[in-house]
């Protein structure tokens, strides 16, 4: 109303309240009441952005390349960048009132292929598709101590670099180069380990042999072993045989010496015995033989005593006529034995 408005900024927006040329607030996500027709608005993101890109470049053999990534930064200095470019806003609409804010990243891009062009110049087209992290690196390193940049009051956060491409059929040569060496490798691989497999074959075949050599040498060793046990057995037995024989020996010669010990000694004893048996006879010859029948009854019991009785009347039973032996007596005489027995 009458010229009188209210703006409210945003944070990541730096704003510059202008009023007859000269600075009378500035900050970050500000609001105020302004006169549009005296005051001029300035807004710089301070934000952090990303600006893509994608180069066509060509490496020290020749070779194009397609160059594609990302460059992110942001605004560190506002006031820098306010005096490099206008991001002077309509005070009526809010809106820029030029492309300047667009033409900041462009810059910064026009920069970074500066920078990677220096990056690539001195390598080959093998060396620079395998080389995108140490590009970035340098673009990086670049544009964080260029003087431009540091005027345009911008600080690079960082640079990445998604992919580095050769033409199509440059692509496909490297490919089927590519390719063959790997069908090289491989065929050199299966090589090595066909060899590989040969000489571990070789080894196990060589192990094999020396374990049945071992077993054979250690089976020849058993044999041996059991042989010169079984020797040492037969010798041993044959030493106890001998030893069992010469013991039989030395028994068989003491029973040797006791049996004609003991024949000597029954042949004396028989000697013996029929000298007294003589000399005894030799006194019995010159007595007289009813004094030796005296003798001999009188140490006798009744029964032989009866016997030789019997046997007298027997020796001259042609000489009695009547014999009687009454029941009395022959009881008497039985009692008497029974008695006795």
């Amino acid at each position: 109303m009458f010229g009188f408005r209210f703006a409210k900024f945003e944070p990541g927006l730096y704003v510059f309240k202008y009023k007859k040329g000269k600075i009378i607030q500035e900050g970050e996500g500000l609001s105020f009441h302004y006169y549009a027709r005296t005051t001029s608005l300035v807004a710089v993101p301070v934000g952090s952005s990303d600006a893509p890109f994608m180069f066509s470049e060509t490496s020290v053999d020749f070779q194009e390349l397609t160059i594609q990534g990302q460059l992110m930064f942001r605004v560190s200095e506002p006031a820098k960048t306010a005096q490099m470019l206008n991001f002077t806003i309509n005070s009526s609409t809010l809106y820029y009132v030029s492309d300047d804010p667009q033409k900041l990243s462009e810059r910064l891009i026009n920069l970074a292929l500066i920078a990677t062009k220096s990056a690539v110049k001195n390598l080959t087209l093998k060396e620079a598709i395998v080389s995108s992290d140490s590009i970035a690196r340098q673009v990086h390193e670049t544009l964080a101590g260029d003087m431009m940049v540091k005027a345009l009051g911008v600080e690079i956060l960082g640079v990445s670099i998604a992919a580095i491409k050769p033409n199509p059929e440059t692509a496909k040569a490297l490919e089927a180069e590519t390719r063959e060496q790997i069908l090289k490798e491989s065929d050199q691989a299966i090589f090595l380990r066909r060899n590989y497999a040969i000489e571990q074959e070789r080894i196990i075949k060589e192990s094999e042999l020396n374990t049945e050599i071992a077993v054979e040498r250690k089976n020849r060793e058993i044999q041996e072993k059991k042989m010169e046990s079984q020797r040492l057995m037969m010798q041993k037995k044959l030493e106890m045989e001998e030893e069992h024989m010469r013991f039989e020996i030395q028994q068989e010669e003491k029973r040797k010496e006791l049996v004609d010990l003991r024949t000597n000694n029954e042949k004396k004893e028989a000697d013996a015995r029929a000298y007294a048996l003589s000399s005894v006879m030799n006194v019995y010859e010159k007595m007289n033989p009813e004094v030796l029948k005296a003798l001999a009854n009188a140490n006798m019991d009744s029964k032989r005593l009866m016997a030789m009785a019997f046997q007298g009347l027997a020796d001259r039973a042609e000489k009695i006529g009547n014999l009687n032996i009454t029941p009395d007596l022959l009881a008497s005489i039985i009692e008497n034995q029974t008695m006795e027995d």
